[in-house]
């Protein structure tokens, strides 16, 4: 598979495209002024323990409190914690159980000072949520300290090749450090690790002086950028090309690719065109369709994927494809391309916690396990940790995606000051009627004869319209004079109203 990382830098956004055969499929970005907290880590103080939700609020220096919980502590209750998503062991079983019968409060307390690293950045309301057990990730091993395990990733499925990197690396495991092999690493040797183990043994040397020196809360270590931080991860072997248009960044790619991996340093290119990078591979408007609910995939087929703060929902509709076979055979067509493009969505909108995927019913038990395998297939590049399970009887496949930062929507938007984030508001009938409501109980209380109504121009059509001129009855039946004022700047869904005499607002006096 064609693999090519593109890297897009100016002063104020660092974008990342990673295109497989050409196709966009995932997209970093990172600003000056919301850089990322995963990996960062901090000297905290706890704020609060709270044995009824097992977990505990951290103060680390940020705006919001970090979340701590009981799952997430390791070497501060003598016990090791192991990251399922690295290793291929599970904890022991007696481990599981202590941990179950032992309460956080009795390992923590308020205004304690403890070491934490961010594992999922804060994401609507929520704080960063971190952990007690920490880990600094190197080219192809990650270093964890106080442990005495060697752990291989998961996914080197090959077991001769998972033993052989652990007898490897056994002896060349520091004294009081775990170490856990990551995929990069298979097929290495030890002169590779070498290299590695003394880059990460001198961090976080660095890091623990600093953490014995500095009173809380502070940042210890802050990880790297988002650019070493993708050559780090992602710029592997299957990697063909990768191009980037800042001359500052291709000197920083190119020192640690030629001490870090120098066969590779042949596909770093510095882009010196003319035209835009992404504007070169048609990117541009790829991003811009990110923001839109509408996805059209093949053949007149499209995608709905709405956003919401507990899950993500998407709906598939055949739209104008009619197909040339039978029902069954068009709709599962339909359903497969659907898997494909649901799956490079999910991965470029980089969309996590839970999913609902509503395909469209199909009758074959043979369809949907068709369809089951094809979506399974469609993210076996995603890096992220997932569950997805079987289609249903009702044509739905629900999933889970690992969310460790907010999705891209976040990214490029933020909340409608006039829907409040809810996509829609209140129609010009209902706020017409509001209005009239509003009079009907300035009549009663009878203070007042003259006003000043503001509306946007919109809700003024509506209250003066010639069939039914709401303004005119409602002077004509409670003997008022209202100046009709327009104004751009309000809300379609709101309207002001002053005393035309001494142009004190009234709006909230008489309101429901």
């Amino acid at each position: 598979m064609k693999k090519e990382i593109l890297i897009n830098a100016s002063e104020h956004e660092t974008r990342i495209a990673i295109l497989e055969e050409d196709r966009l499929v995932e997209l970093y970005i990172e600003r000056p002024q919301s850089q990322r907290l995963v990996g960062n880590i901090y000297r905290g103080r706890i704020k609060t323990v709270l044995p009824g939700m097992q977990a505990a609020f951290i103060d680390i220096g940020n705006e919001k409190a970090s979340f701590l919980h009981a799952s997430d502590i390791g070497d501060i209750t003598q016990h090791q914690h192991y990251d399922s998503e690295y290793v291929d062991e599970d904890p022991p079983a007696e481990i599981v159980r202590k941990r179950r019968r032992a309460g956080i409060e009795t390992v923590l307390r308020d205004g304690q000072d403890v070491l934490v690293q961010v594992i999922k950045e804060p994401i609507s309301t929520k704080g960063p949520r971190v952990t007690t057990e920490i880990s600094i990730p190197g080219r192809y091993l990650v270093l964890v300290p106080d442990d005495d395990h060697v752990r291989v990733s998961r996914k080197i499925s090959n077991w001769s090749e998972k033993r052989r990197l652990k007898k490897m690396l056994t002896p060349l495991r520091p004294e009081g450090f775990g170490l856990i092999v990551r995929t990069e690493a298979e097929g290495k040797n030890d002169r590779d690790f070498r290299p590695d183990i003394k880059r990460l043994l001198k961090l976080w040397s660095r890091l623990k002086r600093r953490a014995e020196t500095m009173p809380p809360p502070v940042l210890i270590h802050r990880e790297v950028e988002i650019t070493t931080t993708i050559i780090r991860d992602i710029f592997t072997d299957d990697v063909d090309r990768l191009l980037v248009d800042n001359r500052d960044d291709y000197r920083t790619i190119m020192a640690y690719v030629r001490q870090v991996m120098p066969h590779l340093k042949g596909r770093v290119e510095l882009y010196k065109g003319t035209t835009q990078l992404f504007d070169l591979y048609k990117l541009e408007p790829e991003i811009e369709k990110m923001l839109e609910r509408k996805v059209w995939i093949k053949k007149g087929s499209y995608l709905i994927i709405d956003q919401t703060e507990a899950m993500v929902t998407i709906d598939i509709n055949t739209g104008r494809y009619v197909g040339k076979g039978d029902q069954e055979s068009t709709i599962l067509k339909t359903n497969l391309e659907a898997a494909k493009e649901i799956a490079r969505q999910i991965r470029l909108r980089d969309i996590g916690g839970l999913i609902i995927c509503d395909f469209i019913d199909m009758y074959s038990r043979e369809n949907r396990r068709k369809l089951y395998d094809e979506f399974k297939h469609a993210f076996r590049n995603d890096r992220a940790k997932r569950a997805i399970n079987p289609v249903t009887d009702f044509g739905l496949i629900e999933m889970t995606r690992e969310r460790i930062r907010p999705s891209l929507l976040h990214t490029f938007s933020e909340p409608c000051p006039h829907c409040n984030g809810s996509g829609r508001i209140l129609s010009r009938e209902t706020v017409a009627t509001k209005v009239e409501r509003w009079f009907n109980r300035a009549r009663i209380d009878g203070k007042y004869r003259k006003y000043n109504l503001v509306v946007n121009p919109h809700l003024a059509e509506k209250m003066i319209d010639n069939a039914l001129n709401r303004l005119s009855k409602i002077m004509k039946m409670h003997k008022f004079k209202i100046d009709l004022i327009r104004d751009t700047t309000i809300p379609v869904q709101e309207f002001r109203v002053f005393d035309a005499v001494t142009l004190a607002e009234l709006t909230n006096e008489y309101k429901g």
